[in-house]
């Protein structure tokens, strides 16, 4: 790793083993020069990059046009405080948790959530969300996690995640479960600092057992999170025990990108964390700042492993976009069902 990446002509040989943001409404001429030569394998939005639908469509395209290829765009789209694309232009949903706790037919709901969602961004060129958001709950969740989660009980994880990403594939939008092998045992903030789970392998199995219901899911999301009974000395993301609990134990063999290289739970350059992370057994590295410098930096972590980019391959061949879609369908008939689903 860090040795550089192999290029034909200035552009990297391979589709690099890195997924980058950028930093405003519009891609500037420098940026779109650096992704055509970094060549990442996808971008990610956040809301620095929204402003009105035409402004995102155009933004989706350029980064699509600067690379060559029809690549991935990802947001965190998962309603309540983690939603990008927000009202007036877009629906307002409620953290996962309310919804769940206020719908008439919580599955039903949350179907019908994905579908909505994925109306959403499909309409402005995203075709990945962030979600579902596999983590169980429990009383030390920290806040920042808590209503991001379906439930303290893994059983209705499992069940909301599965409907939460049917809706989204009925409306070809792919999934990414977070965050492997769970986090819903952090009592820190990971954007702020690394948190620490002194939890048994045996209590550790309660966190698990959402992720290996959804399993066949093509893309997950690792956790910067320290789970001492599988390795004391590195966070998930950084950790290969953690990694293998993840192929191995949940028995997960999609593409598994890190969560944001940049927050505060990782220590080290930002090269060192994306080194370890790629080494420790992450197939890519998400960079989500936007920062350019950084993103030049990384850009030397070069392509993908084989056994990366087969995966990756195998998250664009069944992705849901890809696959024969189903008759049109009445968005506002299913955002009126929603509705009635939380009033009761």
């Amino acid at each position: 790793m860090g040795t550089g990446p192999e290029h034909a002509g200035g552009k990297v040989s391979g589709q690099g083993a890195f997924i980058f943001g950028c930093e405003g409404l519009a891609l500037t001429s420098l940026e779109a020069d650096f992704f055509r030569d970094a060549n990442p394998w996808g971008f990610i939005l956040f809301a620095r990059n929204v402003d009105s639908p035409d402004q995102l469509r155009r933004l989706t395209d350029d980064l699509r046009a600067a690379v060559g290829r029809d690549a991935p765009i990802l947001i965190d789209q998962e309603g309540g405080r983690v939603q990008r694309l927000r009202a007036p232009h877009w629906r307002e949903f409620l953290p996962p948790l309310d919804q769940v706790q206020s719908a008439s037919d919580p599955l039903r709901a949350m179907w019908l959530r994905g579908r909505l969602l994925a109306a959403d961004l499909h309409s402005v060129g995203i075709d990945v969300n962030c979600v579902p958001g596999l983590d169980v709950a429990s009383a030390q969740t920290h806040p920042f996690l808590m209503n991001r989660c379906f439930s303290d009980d893994a059983e209705v994880v499992a069940q909301m995640g599965r409907a939460l990403v049917d809706g989204m594939a009925a409306g070809g939008v792919a999934p990414v479960m977070k965050h492997l092998p769970g986090h819903g045992r952090g009592a820190v903030d990971s954007h702020k600092g690394l948190p620490r789970v002194s939890a048994s392998r045996a209590e550790l199995a309660v966190d698990f057992a959402p992720f290996k219901v959804l399993n066949d899911l093509s893309m997950g999301m690792s956790a910067h999170i320290v789970m001492e009974a599988i390795d004391p000395d590195h966070p998930a993301t950084q950790s290969p025990a953690a990694i293998r609990v993840i192929r191995k134990e949940i028995g997960f063999d999609g593409l598994l990108m890190t969560d944001d290289i940049s927050m505060g739970a990782l220590a080290g350059t930002v090269m060192e964390r994306a080194e370890l992370a790629l080494v420790a057994g992450c197939d890519m590295v998400l960079h989500c700042n936007g920062d350019l410098a950084e993103m030049e930096t990384l850009a030397a972590l070069g392509p993908m492993t084989q056994a990366a980019q087969a995966r990756a391959d195998r998250a664009i061949c069944t992705h849901p976009k890809r696959q024969p879609m189903h008759h049109p369908i009445d968005i506002a008939a299913l955002d009126a069902e929603l509705q009635s689903l939380l009033n009761r």
